[in-house]
């Protein structure tokens, strides 16, 4: 196993400092979220501030997957907005422009995004429409730069499941750029099947995986061990499915004390692989 950790829960360190405290703990890669305070897109520089991190990478060892989940990168008084269902999701569009074209420069194995959640002034046609547009524009996007997306299913967005995941990817054509980020958490929270279950019926598309505890029913991203996922099948599960990608840990509410998070993460991961039990 591949792991590593998002930077999400790293958010009260500078970037740089991030990764080198990932790297010392061993982990193997970063899922870098762009936001304001983490390579953000917007700000000035960008291409000499993406190779800096390029080469930081380089220097630490670390692989890298590009997320895009900030929350008021966009919009200071709407968490996540726009995204590609409202009327005007121009900015989402460029944001994933740019976040595509960081992922190419840095070499990212994959570029991440979600549906957001359906606005309720628009009705679920027409953001049926406004998704599949704009992540075609985005497809063709990553196609023109050799990118890898991995669309994210996330419990209460529009695409919140596997199955809608595999509605989207049919009605693009199902191209092979066109890949799944399955959060293992999410699957605990509303997917019908047992989480190993999830990773086998998704592993031809997987390329992306986020890993968290979780319960059944709510959303809430918990530490190892502190909910209600049984690891070791769904690590097993992930190497059946030749999986070689990244497993970052998503916990991005535990920035207020990220290294020991961190720290507990990759050791609880590590004894679950290596004995196929849970840490106790």
């Amino acid at each position: 196993m591949r792991f590593g950790y998002g930077t999400n829960g790293f958010a009260n360190h500078r970037l740089d400092d991030a990764l080198a405290v990932i790297a010392d703990l061993g982990y193997e890669g970063v899922a870098l979220t762009l936001d304001h305070d983490h390579l953000d897109p917007f700000a000035p520089d960008l291409p000499a501030r993406v190779a800096a991190v390029a080469n930081r990478l380089a220097e630490l060892g670390l692989g890298v997957v590009i997320e895009t989940g900030a929350r008021y990168l966009l919009d200071p008084w709407h968490k996540h907005a726009p995204t590609l269902l409202h009327d005007d999701p121009a900015l989402r569009i460029e944001f994933l422009r740019r976040a595509v074209a960081v992922g190419a420069d840095l070499g990212a194995e994959a570029v991440s995004f979600w549906s957001g959640i359906r606005p309720r002034a628009v009705d679920p046609d027409t953001a049926w429409q406004r998704l599949v547009d704009g992540c075609a524009t985005t497809l063709k996007e990553a196609q023109d730069r050799g990118v890898t997306l991995g669309f994210e299913p996330e419990p209460g967005m529009f695409v919140e499941d596997i199955a809608g995941w595999r509605r989207l990817h049919d009605a693009l054509g199902a191209p092979a750029a066109f890949g799944i980020t399955l959060d293992i958490g999410h699957c605990r929270c509303l997917e019908p099947d047992p989480v190993p279950d999830c990773v086998t019926a998704v592993a031809d598309h997987l390329v992306n995986v986020q890993i968290d505890d979780m319960r059944r029913g709510t959303h809430e991203h918990l530490e190892f061990g502190t909910g209600e996922i049984d690891f070791p099948p769904v690590l097993r599960a992930l190497d059946a499915a030749g999986y070689t990608g990244l497993v970052a840990v998503e916990l991005p509410r535990h920035s207020h004390a990220a290294p020991d998070v961190a720290a507990r993460s990759i050791d609880f991961l590590r004894k679950a692989a290596e004995t196929g039990e849970e840490p106790r």
